[in-house]
């Protein structure tokens, strides 16, 4: 006669019980809240889908004709943020976690740290204020000297404040976010794939090619997508562009007219 071996479990305590409940509450709570928002969203979404065009603010051909500009001006800053604040991302990391004493690693991780908590609106005021009448001149220059390019067709803005200006302070913002994600991504990178490669006979970058990257790919993209999440949420660069125009010019292309004083508008 055989016995069966009997089953091992481990004894479940009140606290493990309490402790998994608990999380799974949570959990349910955050997806039932999602879905509550995209109910709300698309329920909020259908009147401006099915309205009649007249009704539209600027009377637009269509729903999708007014919202397009819009999209298209939103995709295209958080694009041009993206090419620029990548690179600088990925380098700075790479800088923090592989050839920086750990003093100064520390101290640059604290700054990167506090420059991610930074409000977008800090860093839109500062475009307005700041970036804007700096890089008017800058505009003038390219318009005279690469006018050929189709990103840099005249006529040049008088006030700076450009689809470039947009992507630029949005690149500024969304370096700290790449850079704090990234950094710890590649501190994640296994020791023992580090070594190997250098033990082969690769220099410090040949390593970082080698085993550093391509462990820290995915964390990459992940960290890409989360930048993009400022620039593609609410636009807070729209009173840039969202003024009335007397031509349906874009907000990259601003005739060089003076604007009139306060005082003798009417």
């Amino acid at each position: 006669m055989t016995t069966g071996t009997p089953s091992l479990r481990a004894k479940a305590r009140p606290a493990d019980r309490i402790f998994a409940g608990s999380t799974i509450v949570a959990g349910s709570l955050i997806l039932a809240a999602l879905a509550a928002v995209a109910v709300f969203l698309v329920a909020q979404s259908i009147p401006a889908l099915v309205a009649d065009p007249a009704e539209l603010k600027g009377s637009p051909s269509s729903f999708w004709a007014y919202v397009g500009p819009l999209a298209f001006g939103t995709v295209w800053a958080a694009l041009l943020a993206l090419i620029m604040a990548l690179p600088l991302s990925l380098g700075i990391a790479l800088f923090i976690s592989h050839y920086a004493p750990r003093r100064v690693a520390q101290g640059l991780g604290y700054v990167i740290d506090l420059l991610a908590a930074v409000p977008s609106v800090v860093f839109g005021l500062w475009g307005i204020k700041v970036l804007a009448p700096a890089v008017t001149p800058l505009y003038g220059w390219l318009v005279d000297n690469l006018g050929w390019i189709p990103l840099f067709a005249p006529p040049v803005s008088g006030t700076g404040r450009t689809i470039l200006t947009v992507a630029i302070v949005l690149a500024v913002m969304i370096i700290p976010i790449i850079t704090a994600i990234t950094r710890e991504v590649f501190l994640q990178t296994p020791v023992l794939h580090e070594e190997a490669a250098l033990a082969l006979g690769a220099t410090r970058w040949e390593m970082i090619q080698m085993a550093v990257l391509p462990f820290g790919r995915p964390g990459i993209i992940s960290a890409a997508m989360l930048g993009l999440g400022r620039p593609s949420a609410r636009p807070w660069w729209s009173p840039w562009c969202s003024r009335p125009r007397p031509s349906s010019r874009s907000c990259s292309r601003v005739r060089r007219t003076p604007r009139p004083s306060p005082a003798t508008s009417p």
